[in-house]
């Protein structure tokens, strides 16, 4: 994995858990945010934790921000200073910006300033769950568009034992496989089958990333997920 270097301005439940994450993955994170008491929180954490207003562009440059890979702006209560933050950022000339946002509107104005991606983790984690509810064990889910998304969900019992041949899953189901993980041999890690072929064998305890249009994954709610022994 690549070593890049990230600021994150921002760091309320959504920046703190981004920054901790890209610092666990070995990046090297720069942490912001007003508050004494978040980017003390953090200080342990990051490469450098640092308390100072982000639409300050001086306080900004002294920390060094122009010499970030990307920056990820996770201000998004304050309409106004997320959009200043985001000016400033790019005219210290940040190639990738992530921006968080709030309302519809809030994201149209960060698309227009030509942010690199807007995202809105309220939603995000409201359509998961909604997924989860129709779609019985989902692990995880992302949407591609209004009408289709990749769904990751454990082998359901049906499946365990046949082949990818003999589930016929697109016929049948609409959905294309498109990634198999199953728990390395001897444990310790998992194996990710990209593009299997018709003759893979579903097993237990194996994890299905599924392709297809949001309607049929409706279908898959009365199939039975295998139970742990």
């Amino acid at each position: 994995m690549a070593r890049r270097s990230f600021a994150v301005i921002g760091l309320g439940r959504f920046g703190s858990a981004i920054a901790t994450t890209l610092a666990e993955l070995g990046q090297d994170v720069i942490g912001i945010d007003g508050d004494e008491e978040r980017v003390r929180a953090l200080s342990d954490t990051v490469l450098q934790a640092v308390q100072l207003d982000a639409t300050d562009e001086r306080a900004l440059r002294a920390a060094g921000i122009q010499n970030m890979d990307v920056a990820v702006i996770s201000i998004g209560e304050n309409v106004e200073s997320s959009v200043l933050i985001v000016m400033l950022v790019k005219e210290l000339g940040i190639p990738t910006i992530i921006a968080k946002a709030t309302t519809p509107l809030h994201g149209r104005i960060l698309e227009k300033l030509g942010v690199t991606r807007v995202v809105f983790p309220d939603r995000e984690m409201a359509q998961r769950l909604a997924h989860g509810l129709v779609v019985p064990n989902v692990l995880d889910y992302i949407e591609l568009s209004p009408d289709f998304s990749i769904v990751e969900i454990p082998a359901p019992r049906e499946f365990v034992g046949k082949t990818l041949k003999q589930l016929e899953l697109r016929p049948r189901y609409g959905l294309t496989l498109i990634a198999l993980k199953r728990p390395a041999e001897g444990g310790g890690g998992v194996v990710t089958n990209i593009a299997p072929t018709a003759d893979d064998v579903i097993r237990a305890g194996d994890v299905l990333a599924l392709l297809g249009n949001n309607d049929r994954f409706a279908q898959l709610e009365k199939l039975h997920p295998v139970e742990n022994s």
